[in-house]
């Protein structure tokens, strides 16, 4: 299954895999606006409980201009893995160009009260030349 995932970063034993694809259905090419979904799959391989707080994006156009993202969990959840446990959540990302970049990291609490932040990998959004 880990072959699914075309990029990883472990961070202290957390380990975060990402899978893109371009969604032609739910771009709309002619006017400017091209759809990635992307699928994160988050192990805990680490020996510590952690509850994820917030998630911090920096994502790039084709332009070069960058937008940053903030905000408690992911997709409305702030899960908490058990060592040996993962979470897998999908969400997307529209762009005013046929490729960008994404990256950034997760904050995560562990039981002691002290935090961690888990690195995102760089993964690229490039939509087909046959897609504008």
């Amino acid at each position: 299954m880990k072959e699914l995932f075309q990029h990883a970063e472990t961070t202290e034993g957390v380990t975060v895999r990402v899978a893109v694809n371009f969604l032609p259905e739910q771009s709309r090419i002619e006017a400017g606006k091209w759809f990635w979904v992307y699928h994160i799959r988050i192990e805990n391989d680490s020996p510590h409980t952690i509850h994820l707080h917030t998630r911090h994006w920096r994502i790039r156009d084709g332009h070069g201009s960058l937008n940053l993202v903030e905000g408690e969990g992911v997709v409305g959840e702030k899960p908490t893995l058990a060592p040996g446990q993962s979470h897998d959540y999908v969400s997307g990302c529209p762009l005013t160009t046929s490729h960008g970049s994404m990256e950034g990291h997760y904050t995560f609490h562990r039981e002691d009260g002290s935090s961690l932040q888990v690195q995102i990998p760089h993964f690229t959004l490039v939509a087909p030349a046959t897609a504008g």
